[in-house]
């Protein structure tokens, strides 16, 4: 078979995610397209938008030689950034909420400024605008997704995996983000990867480590859920796992394609941008999720 990536079923961690949650929200977060725009669709929310600011912030130091990585204030590219994510594109109802949510993102971004720790010293970049391999060429399958920070340990030659956290709940243990992102590295780049960490930016400047997964294991855990989904959009087969009633995960994107949602503009993805009442929503607001 001769592999062909505008044909290949690419698989990430939040589509994977969205999948195990509910195969219909899958479906409306990464197949379909509104009929009128020919875009994808997608809902924001305040926490979404926290979270990217921060993230964009942060991730784009690791493109920074290290001695002038931290020349420029963080907080001058935060608040930047943040014109980005500003009212109801951002998914804010109000300026007080917006300013809430602000606070949030500039206490983080000053308390990476007092104190870097690993963003100080020397990192590794993948050289892709998007990270992927084939996970199954066998199968066209591709795994892709953006690893937030690669610390680099000269000694040894070797890579830490760093995932930025703007959430207030912690990573559950079964999640598969961990796994996909060891399987990114290793097969995205050449340094082997030897440690691992969770790095809470609303708790303050500790890092929690955790164990590396084993690759083989992990291999086989996100290709088994990759052949799924394949297969799903092969039969188009997309039910929620409750029915007609629709699910937490699938509601509020039915709420979009109902014409229910106020459309906000565009995402930097080029998604048309939704926001919704939140008496309409029951999802968590946090940046993470568990699987």
């Amino acid at each position: 078979m001769s592999h062909d990536k505008f044909t290949a079923t690419w698989v990430s961690h939040s589509s994977i995610s969205d999948f195990l949650k509910c195969p219909r929200a899958y479906y409306l977060n990464n197949v379909y397209k509104d009929p009128k725009t020919g875009h994808k669709i997608s809902i924001t929310s305040p926490a979404m938008s926290l979270g990217s600011a921060v993230h964009n912030v942060l991730e784009s130091l690791s493109t920074i030689p290290t001695p002038v990585r931290f020349k420029e204030s963080l907080i001058s590219k935060f608040e930047e950034t943040w014109k980005s994510y500003t009212g109801k594109k951002g998914g804010f109802t109000s300026k007080d909420q917006e300013q809430q949510y602000k606070k949030r993102g500039e206490g983080m971004v000053k308390s990476v400024m007092k104190n870097p720790g690993p963003l100080k010293r020397l990192s590794v970049k993948i050289n892709q605008e998007l990270p992927h391999y084939w996970i199954a060429p066998e199968d066209n399958i591709i795994l892709c997704g953006k690893v937030d920070w690669l610390e680099y340990f000269p000694d040894s030659d070797t890579v830490g995996i760093i995932d930025f956290k703007t959430g207030k709940n912690r990573e559950d243990d079964n999640s598969l983000q961990l796994p996909i992102y060891s399987l990114l590295v290793h097969n995205c780049q050449k340094r082997k990867a030897t440690k691992a960490n969770y790095w809470y930016l609303a708790e303050g400047n500790e890092l929690l480590e955790k164990e590396l997964p084993d690759l083989e294991e992990s291999h086989e855990k996100v290709l088994a859920i990759a052949k799924k989904i394949k297969l799903a959009r092969k039969l188009e087969n997309f039910k929620c796992p409750q029915g007609a009633k629709g699910c937490f995960a699938c509601k509020p994107l039915e709420a979009v394609v109902n014409g229910e949602a106020e459309f906000v503009g565009e995402s930097q993805y080029g998604q048309d941008l939704y926001l919704i009442d939140k008496t309409k929503m029951s999802q968590s607001e946090d940046d993470s999720v568990i699987l």
